[in-house]
């Protein structure tokens, strides 16, 4: 609560300075309102942030009765697996474009409401097409969400993105590991049919999409001669265009001599040829790989788990210390990145967890079941590190939303072979070994990408830029 309350004096102090306040008659009024909409702002962050696994961790808990009940073999279940990191790349790519046309808010609540439609409809739709599709549905959801979090950060918090960040990765890691915990016992609650299992999920979505409705609402209450309806690439929709053609520098010059955007002030619209940044690039391969092993780990790892002797509901409850370690740490971890100038050695040390969880899995996955479902939690907690990157990675919000649009459509579909390969390889070798062994392979690359994106340099500073006008 004392670091919401912090964020919310220096978001509002933030809006004063710069001018994007809301209008009103008495200073005292402004201060209230901004501040009861910061608040509004900060909930549906955390909310939408529950909201961005549970469709996928929810299913790998009941990834066996799902499979019974549609009659789907395991090559079908490992493509059921990889389908949110492609429809997170898929649809993550769209979502600047959706946001410079409706604004980041109307995107995000779109997205939670599909979400809630997605989820709802999944277990009822009949056959496995009918499951994928409305799968598919919420999970174009999360993709807008997963790409406009940092942006909507950035923007509105641009003196405390480290710790808005950790504020709304450890949301993440808390509802991934709420639905991996909870949904069997659910299930068993109800009546031990795994459909209502399933689409309870939609009522922690649709909670979500109320706060992002209060923030269209207050979509035009600027002062004039601003946009605050986020349309805009610049910070609080300041109209970037006129910065550009004046030729206005809005950037000041930080703690280290590097020059960064004013919050607030307007940002040149430009497009920057992020393909041409070598740190892009190892950003985006790094978020691939921590992806691939997240989604194995999110699909298979109850399995793996059950078929090495454990019960169903104490396999869940693994998968969810897995998740939940994200909880602490994904606070933790983004405050510590964005106090250091290169990030590589917290990506080696997330990376040797990593290696050790996957070999204790492979040694003994039933013996010391607790110790690798802790180490392999530290290990996943390489996505909050991969989002803060991103943020560190572009000195603007433009270029944040560029960066993070082309990182994690990249990397999902970088990441898409992965948990399909890892259905194959279980069905055609009968056991657990080789698809672990590949776990382990896959880390040594994601530790060296790591180290490359954790450079101390933007993307501004390696890619040439296009004007958009």
């Amino acid at each position: 609560m004392m670091g919401c309350m912090a964020i919310e004096e220096t978001s509002a102090q933030t809006h004063e300075e710069s001018g994007t306040g809301t209008p009103s008659t008495g200073g005292g009024t402004g201060s209230t309102t901004r501040a009861w909409q910061t608040r509004l702002l900060v909930l549906g962050i955390v909310l939408a942030a529950l909201n961005l696994r549970p469709a996928i961790t929810s299913l790998g808990a009941l990834l066996e009765e799902v499979r019974d009940g549609l009659g789907m073999s395991g090559s079908v279940a490992g493509l059921l697996t990889s389908v949110p990191p492609l429809c997170f790349a898929v649809f993550g790519v769209t979502a600047p474009r959706l946001a410079r046309r409706f604004g980041p808010g109307a995107v995000v609540c779109a997205g939670m409401a599909a979400i809630t439609a997605g989820l709802l409809l999944r277990p009822y739709v009949g056959g496995t097409a009918g499951f994928l599709a409305a799968s598919a549905l919420a999970l174009m959801g999360i993709a807008v969400g997963n790409v406009l979090m940092p942006v909507i950060v950035k923007r509105h918090f641009p003196d405390r993105v480290g710790p808005m960040t950790g504020l709304y990765s450890m949301a993440l890691a808390l509802g991934t590991s709420l639905a991996a915990a909870v949904t069997v016992p659910l299930v068993d609650a109800l009546g031990g049919c795994w459909q209502p299992g399933l689409a309870v999920w939609a009522v922690l979505a649709a909670a979500a999409v109320p706060p992002w409705l209060t923030q269209l609402r207050v979509r035009g209450a600027g002062p004039r001669g601003t946009r605050t309806d986020d349309r805009g690439t610049g910070d609080h929709g300041v109209d970037d265009r006129a910065a550009g053609e004046h030729g206005t520098d809005n950037r000041s010059a930080g703690p280290d001599g590097r020059r960064t955007a004013r919050p607030g002030a307007a940002e040149p619209a430009r497009r920057l040829r992020v393909t041409r940044s070598r740190t892009a690039w190892a950003l985006a391969l790094f978020f691939g790989l921590q992806a691939t092993a997240a989604y194995i780990t999110m699909g298979w790892m109850a399995q793996i788990y059950r078929d090495a002797g454990v019960a169903a509901g104490t396999a869940g409850l693994l998968l969810a210390v897995t998740m939940v370690m994200g909880v602490p740490l994904a606070f933790v971890i983004p405050r510590l990145a964005a106090r250091l100038p290169r990030q590589g050695p917290i990506v080696l040390a997330l990376g040797t967890c990593g290696l050790a969880g996957y070999a204790g899995l492979y040694l003994a996955p039933a013996g010391g079941a607790w110790v690798w479902a802790v180490l392999l939690g530290v290990s996943n907690c390489a996505f909050p590190l991969a989002l803060t990157m991103v943020g560190m990675r572009a000195r603007t919000g433009a270029g944040v939303a560029q960066l993070s649009a082309f990182a994690q459509s990249t990397g999902y579909l970088i990441s898409i072979p992965g948990p399909l390969l890892v259905g194959v390889l279980y069905q055609h070798t009968g056991g657990w070994g080789v698809p672990i062994a590949l776990m382990a392979a896959l880390m040594v690359p994601q530790m060296a990408a790591g180290v490359l994106a954790g450079r101390d340099r933007t993307v501004e500073d390696e890619a040439g830029e296009d004007a958009t006008r």
